[in-house]
Parts: structure tokens; C-alpha cells; sequence
């Protein structure tokens, strides 16, 4: 027990205390959530539409720093869930939240990291439909989310639908969320870099609070033969897309785009490619377009706001991804990315 301003007992909120108090409010608009008063949700895609499901979970110590801002947790948490609803081309309907928490874990952290959600529900258009809130005496905070989106029927942009001829794109930049995490572990190669602070703030940014490309459905629904977001590492994840196609490719290093802060490090640092084309955290979006499409897709996106590069191109059936250096030859890079199993 407490005691109040008013030398009242106060008891310490209890499970229905916060769930009423920080998770209510972000489950207001959507009706099929009833109020986070009932055991389960009810959710219907809009007529006409599939209904696409994707989970993620997030471990403090494996995919964030335990003392990363509750904020900035929260906002990662859910962006990860619906950038892999962006790369199926899907709008987002709503999600679903299993939140593991550390024995002692304060009111002020749980308020925050409600604040962070918030934030994230607003930037991408989406809201809470229920989930479970417990508290582990031992384990290390976990989040998982579960996310619902929607596609037109039968639309969906998987990743095994590429073909050789198929130009390889990727949206944005790569790597910036790689070097953010070196600059957050600050080891010895990041403290030497010589970038200002915003060039540092920019790299950190781009790790902590991934930003899911919905802008580009469109043009995936549209034109993309295959699609999948870029979470572990461009190499790997492009292996992972063409080994779902049955194909091989080939992405041509020099191709790749780089931040203006990654293009500075990497004139003087011929390591920093390669930490950028095998970091992770990029979240986003590599597509596979049929090259009768290339022109209207590169304009769709440029409508949409969002830039996109082509790196390469998918090859014939049966073969493996390669990675061209500048001279042409292959890349020996000592990984392609990260993997779960492994590390």
C-alpha cells in the first residue's frame, strides 16, 4: 500500500488498473475491440478484401537496449509488424499486443510506452484490438504484436512470385539503421567517424523509430511481382525472396543507395558497404518488378513520395543471389545478415 496526497491508503493498480487506464484508449476506434472488455476481438476486412495476418516479437537485449525510451520501444514494436503489411501491399485494419513485463516494471514506464503506441497507431493509421499484459519475475521485457491488414482478394504480394528478367528494387536507403545501432553500442569504429551530430542523430532515428513504407502498396499492388520488407539484411532477405521465387539474382553493389552520411564513411571506409548491405533494421521494402513494368512502377512511387533504386535483377530458375562489387566480381562478405537461430 501507498498513501495518497490526502493521507488516504492507496492500493497499487492492478492488471484491469492499466489496461482501462493506458491500453483502453488506443482500442476507442475500433468497434470490433469492444472496449478491450471481452476475451477476444472481431475483425472483418472490408468487402472485397483478404484479410492478412503477420507477428513479430521483439526481446529487450536481442532487438532493443533494455534502457532504450519506453517511447521509442513502443513506436518500434508496432512499426516492424506493419512494415511487413506494407510490403504485402495491405492497409492496416488493427493489431494485437502480448506485452511480457519485467517484475517492477513502474506505472511511469507502462504510461510512456502507451504514449509511444499511440504515437505509432496514429503515424500508420491503425488501433489496438486486444492482447495480454503479464509479468515475468525472471525473463527480459518481450513485446509481440500481431497485425492485421487487408488486400484486395487474392492480391497479396508474397515474396515467391519473381521471375528472371525481374529488375530488383529496394525504396529509400539501406544501412542507416545498421550504423545507428554502432553508433548506439558506441564502439570504437563509430566514435571515430566524423559526423556531425545531426548526421549521428539521422543514423540513431532511423534505428529506433523505423518508418513502414505503406506509401508504396499501390505501386506493389499494381506492379510488383514479389515484395518482402528488409528487416535482416538486404543480402539475406533478397536470398530469402529469391529462394522463395525458385530463382537466383544478382544485386549489384555500387547500386545500392546510401544516405548522404553512409556515402561520406564509405568514400573513405570500404567496410561500411558491406556493413550496409548486410545490417539490419532497414525496414524497407524490396520488390521484384517485371521489366515491361519498370517505368510506371519508379512513377508510382515517385506520386507516392517515396524513392526507389533498382539494384539488380532476378535471374534464371534454380540459382543462387549473387553480389556484384564495383569490377564486377563477386563480394566475399564475411555474413549476409542476421538470423534468428544463429544470430
Amino acid at each position: 500500500m501507498v498513501e495518497d496526497k490526502r493521507g488516504n491508503e492507496s492500493r497499487a493498480p492492478t492488471e484491469d488498473d492499466l489496461i482501462a487506464r493506458y491500453f483502453r484508449p488506443l482500442a476507442e476506434n475500433f468497434p470490433g475491440a469492444f472496449g478491450l472488455q471481452d476475451d477476444a476481438a472481431v475483425i472483418e476486412p472490408p468487402p472485397g478484401t483478404d484479410l492478412v495476418i503477420t507477428t513479430d516479437a521483439i526481446i529487450a537485449g536481442v532487438h532493443f537496449f533494455p534502457d532504450d525510451a519506453p517511447v521509442d520501444i513502443a513506436y518500434k514494436a508496432l512499426a516492424v509488424n506493419v512494415s511487413d503489411l506494407a510490403a504485402k501491399a495491405a492497409n492496416p485494419i488493427a493489431y494485437s499486443l502480448a506485452l511480457l513485463l519485467p517484475a517492477g516494471t513502474s506505472e511511469a514506464w507502462i504510461a510512456a510506452f502507451a504514449g509511444g503506441l499511440r504515437e505509432a497507431q496514429s503515424a500508420f493509421a491503425i488501433a489496438l484490438s486486444g492482447g495480454d499484459t503479464t509479468v515475468s519475475l525472471a525473463g527480459p521485457l518481450m513485446i509481440s504484436v500481431t497485425a492485421f491488414g487487408s488486400v484486395p482478394r487474392g492480391k497479396m504480394v508474397r515474396r515467391g512470385g519473381a521471375s528472371a528478367g525481374d529488375g530488383l528494387y529496394v525504396s529509400g536507403s539501406i544501412g542507416d539503421a545498421a550504423l545507428g545501432l554502432r553508433l548506439r553500442l558506441n564502439d570504437s569504429d563509430a566514435q571515430g567517424w566524423q559526423l556531425d551530430a545531426a548526421a549521428r542523430q539521422q543514423l540513431l532515428n532511423r534505428y529506433l523509430r523505423p518508418e513502414p513504407r505503406l506509401g508504396l502498396r499501390a505501386a506493389l499492388l499494381a506492379y510488383a511481382s514479389a515484395a518482402m520488407d528488409i528487416s535482416d539484411g538486404l543480402v539475406i532477405d533478397c536470398a530469402r525472396l529469391c529462394a522463395a521465387s525458385g530463382v537466383g539474382g544478382q544485386i549489384e553493389a555500387a547500386k545500392v543507395p546510401l544516405s548522404a552520411p553512409l556515402r561520406m564513411l564509405a568514400a573513405t571506409d570500404k567496410s561500411i558497404l558491406e556493413i550496409a548491405i548486410t545490417g539490419g533494421d532497414d525496414y524497407e521494402i524490396l520488390a521484384a518488378v517485371p521489366k515491361i513494368h519498370d517505368a510506371a512502377f519508379r512513377t508510382a512511387a515517385s506520386k507516392a513520395g517515396i524513392p526507389v533504386t533498382r539494384i539488380g535483377a532476378i535471374e534464371g530458375p534454380g540459382g543462387a543471389l549473387t553480389v556484384a562489387a564495383e569490377d564486377g566480381l563477386p563480394m566475399r562478405l564475411a555474413r549476409r545478415g542476421y538470423d534468428h537461430i544463429a544470430g
